[in-house]
C-alpha cells in the first residue's frame, strides 16, 4: 500500500496542503470498501483528526453529489498506527427524500479502530437564527504563528518523538490568541481562541473543505480541557487520548480562509475531559459546532 507522498524535506505551502490533500483521499477497492493512506512521517500513531476526515471522505463517497455533510458522530475504539493502512466499510443506512445515512468502520488488521456515523442534507431554504456570537479577538495578522512557537519549544526537547512532531511542517496555519507557556504552562480558565486556515489555496469543493474542517478540528479541544490543571504534554505530565468527536456543519465555508476557533471545557473528572468548540468564519458566521470528550490522565513524576 502506497503512503501519502512527501514532496521534499523542505516542503512549499502548495505542496503541503497537496500533501494534505492526498492523505485524506481514499482508494476504491470495490463496492462500499475504501482504503485510507497511511502518513508518510507519522510517528506510530494515527492522529485522530486524520482517521475522521478520511471516515467521512468514504461515507461521502456512497452519498449523490448533491447532498453534503451536515453532521457526523465518532467513536474512537482503539489506537491507529501509521504503519498500515485503513481499512473503511460503509453502510448504507437511509436515501431518505432530504437525508441520507451512512455508517462506516475504520479497521486495521482486522480490528475496528474507529466507528463513525454521519449524515447528508440536499440543501434547502429554512427559518434562520445565529444566536452565538464571535468573540471580539486580535485577528490573526496581529498573531505570531504558533509554528514559530512549537520551534522555539522544540529547541528545549531533547530528540525523539515530540520534538520531531513540534518541528514538522503543517498544512495548517494555527494562530493562538491566547499567549502560554508549554513548557512551563500556568493554571487558567479552560477557554481558548485559535485561528486557522490551510497554508495554501484549495480547490472550489466543498467536500474539500469539509474533511479539512473534520481533520483540524481534533486539535485545541483536549489542550483546552487540561488549562484547568497547568499541566504540560510536552513534559509528559499527562496522557490524552481522543473517545469520541462530533461536528455539526451549520453553513459553508472556506478551509483556506481565516477562521476562528473557539473551544471550552465546562468539565473534567473520572479521568475524562469534555470540551466543545464553534468556528466562526472572520464576518463572524457560525458555520460549525463542535463536540469531544477525551481520557486525560495524570503521570507521576519520575524519580
Amino acid at each position: 500500500m502506497a503512503m501519502a507522498t512527501v514532496s521534499s524535506t523542505n516542503p512549499t505551502p502548495e505542496q503541503l496542503v497537496a500533501d494534505l490533500m492526498v492523505l485524506l483521499d481514499l482508494q476504491q477497492r470495490g463496492g462500499d470498501l475504501f482504503i485510507g493512506r497511511r502518513h508518510p512521517e507519522g510517528l506510530g500513531r494515527v492522529f485522530g483528526g486524520q482517521a475522521i476526515a478520511q471516515a467521512l471522505g468514504a461515507a461521502r463517497r456512497t452519498v449523490p453529489a448533491e447532498r453534503h455533510t451536515h453532521s457526523l458522530h465518532a467513536y474512537f475504539l482503539r489506537p491507529g498506527t501509521d504503519e498500515h493502512p485503513i481499512e473503511f466499510r460503509v453502510k448504507r443506512d437511509l436515501d431518505g427524500r432530504s437525508f441520507s445515512n451512512r455508517r462506516v468502520v475504520a479497521s486495521q488488521q482486522g480490528e475496528p479502530i474507529l466507528n463513525l456515523t454521519a449524515s447528508f442534507q440536499t440543501p434547502q431554504e429554512g427559518l434562520y437564527n445565529q444566536a452565538a456570537q464571535m468573540p471580539d479577538v486580535p485577528p490573526p495578522e496581529e498573531l505570531r504563528p504558533d509554528a514559530e512557537i512549537r520551534r522555539e519549544v522544540a529547541e528545549q526537547l531533547p530528540d525523539g518523538p515530540m520534538k520531531q512532531l513540534m518541528l514538522r511542517p503543517r498544512p495548517i496555519d494555527f494562530r493562538s490568541v491566547e499567549t502560554r507557556d508549554w513548557m512551563n504552562p500556568e493554571r487558567r480558565e479552560p477557554r481558548a481562541h485559535c485561528w486557522f486556515r490551510t497554508v495554501a489555496h484549495l480547490p472550489d469543493y466543498r467536500p474539500i473543505h469539509r474533511a479539512i474542517l473534520a481533520y483540524t478540528t481534533d486539535f485545541q479541544l483536549l489542550s483546552t480541557a487540561m488549562q484547568p490543571h497547568g499541566l504540560s504534554m510536552h513534559l509528559g505530565q499527562f496522557k490524552a487520548a481522543s473517545l469520541d468527536h462530533a461536528i455539526w456543519f451549520h453553513d459553508d465555508f472556506r478551509a483556506d480562509d481565516w477562521m476562528l476557533y473557539v473551544t471550552e471545557s465546562p468539565w473534567s473528572g473520572m479521568s475524562r475531559g469534555f470540551g466543545r468548540g464553534q468556528v466562526f468564519t472572520r464576518d463572524g458566521r457560525l458555520v460549525a459546532s463542535v463536540a469531544q470528550e477525551g481520557m486525560m490522565r495524570a503521570v507521576a513524576a519520575k524519580g
